[in-house]
């Protein structure tokens, strides 16, 4: 056999082994890339639990459930402990006229009005009068005056009128970390819920309390 034919053997020879380890690696790259991809998706998929209400849970500096939870319950303890209450041999009546949101998020203070609202009531010392429902009571008064028999009537001019207005504000102070080089940032937030109850015949403020938290979080710069 030839110098030259033997000198191609050996370079076709050297040429496959060569392919096959590049072979080997770029199988082995795929199957990496395989393992990672299906480890990924298994990472991030959806999953949903049951959480208790008590267990606090805050994600970033926001105003959220937890935070609402604990201080209308806050709210509604000191007011059936006040002096004010204690007061009135009779549940007095009050009337919602809401809490003003003051603060840079979207915050549903009807949500926190309801739930001061409902613990009072359940508590059987004040009584409230549905002042959001007063059209659809009057047009349900007009329906039966007019189309109901006279021993299912409700009586026209009954209604109890209150005598207290519970309002309210809900503030926010808010400061983030100054930009630097750094990998993370720092975000600082305080919260004011501040209620009042006045007397409608008087105008003057006859309980108030304040409600103040503060919250840190910090957020990575980079991340997913």
């Amino acid at each position: 056999m030839s110098p030259a034919i033997v000198g191609l053997s050996d370079h076709l020879i050297a040429w496959e082994d060569e392919f096959m380890k590049v072979r080997t690696v770029l199988a082995m790259a795929l199957l990496g890339v395989t393992l990672v991809l299906v480890c990924g998706c298994a990472a991030v998929r959806a999953s949903y639990r049951t959480v208790p209400l008590s267990q606090e849970k805050h994600y970033d500096a926001s105003f959220d459930a937890t935070d609402m939870r604990a201080i209308t319950d806050s709210v509604v303890a000191e007011l059936l402990q006040s002096p004010f209450l204690s007061q009135h041999k009779e549940p007095p009546i009050m009337m919602v006229a809401g809490v003003e949101n003051r603060t840079s998020q979207y915050v549903d203070t009807k949500n926190l009005t309801d739930r001061i609202r409902t613990e009072l009531i359940r508590s059987g010392r004040v009584r409230f009068v549905n002042a959001a429902r007063r059209d659809d009571l009057l047009r349900e008064q007009g329906y039966q005056a007019a189309h109901v028999t006279p021993e299912t009537q409700v009586a026209i001019g009954k209604q109890l009128g209150a005598r207290y207005m519970l309002t309210g504000s809900l503030t926010e102070m808010s400061k983030k970390s100054p930009r630097q080089v750094r990998v993370s940032r720092q975000e600082w937030k305080y919260y004011k819920l501040t209620v009042e109850v006045t007397d409608l015949e008087t105008g003057l403020i006859v309980w108030t309390t304040e409600k103040e938290f503060q919250r840190e979080a910090s957020k990575p710069l980079i991340g997913w």
